[in-house]
């Protein structure tokens, strides 16, 4: 059995450095990078897609794509997650492009999942988390992308840029579009969003 590394913190360890120990053959870098990066990637996935199952797949298809190319990985040229992002959304636009016209039902989106709130607080999460999806299906694919990058996500714009290969400038002007016109879809969800109790 091969020696592996002491578990260290992860601001010891950082996404590039993980990659290059993964492509030496250690299996905790592999772990550790899943750890750290799958679950984003999924939540993304399952924004941009609206479908947990698609949004699955798309995760898993990222993270082989990234263990074929570690080898090759030059460190300092890109952040391990920007690239991993981009991948997943590339993934996700291929999916769309093939199911032009197909919806799914909100049902399908997962729930947040945080065992703190109460109830009643879990309901009205739910219920803004639902209504935000509902918000987000709406909007073109490359203004839902910026918007869940930006807002979900917060990336910073020149990462969402390398990300989604465009300009700084472009990712501002999908941002911004993309925020008007979810703001104008949620505008009367006031009540479904619990603002409306005032």
């Amino acid at each position: 059995m091969s020696q592996s590394a002491p578990i260290p913190c992860d601001e010891v360890v950082g996404d590039d450095a993980l990659l290059v120990l993964f492509a030496n053959g250690d299996r905790w870098a592999a772990q550790e990078l899943t750890r750290r990066l799958a679950p984003r990637t999924f939540a993304v996935a399952v924004r941009v897609l609206g479908d947990r199952a698609e949004a699955e797949d798309v995760t898993q298809e990222a993270m082989m794509r990234l263990w074929k190319m570690a080898p090759d990985w030059q460190q300092g040229q890109a952040q391990v997650s920007s690239w991993l992002y981009r991948v997943a959304m590339n993934l996700c636009l291929d999916r769309k492009r093939r199911s032009r016209g197909g919806t799914v039902g909100l049902d399908q989106v997962p729930d947040p999942q945080d065992p703190k709130p109460g109830v009643l607080e879990q309901i009205q999460q739910s219920a803004r988390w639902d209504a935000l999806q509902a918000g987000l299906m709406r909007l073109p694919d490359r203004q839902r992308q910026a918007v869940v990058l930006r807002h979900i996500e917060e990336l910073s714009n020149p990462e969402i840029a390398v990300i989604m290969d465009i300009s700084v400038e472009a990712v501002e002007s999908l941002t911004a579009r993309g925020k008007r016109a979810l703001a104008q879809a949620l505008a009367g969800q006031r009540e479904a969003l619990g603002y409306g109790d005032d």
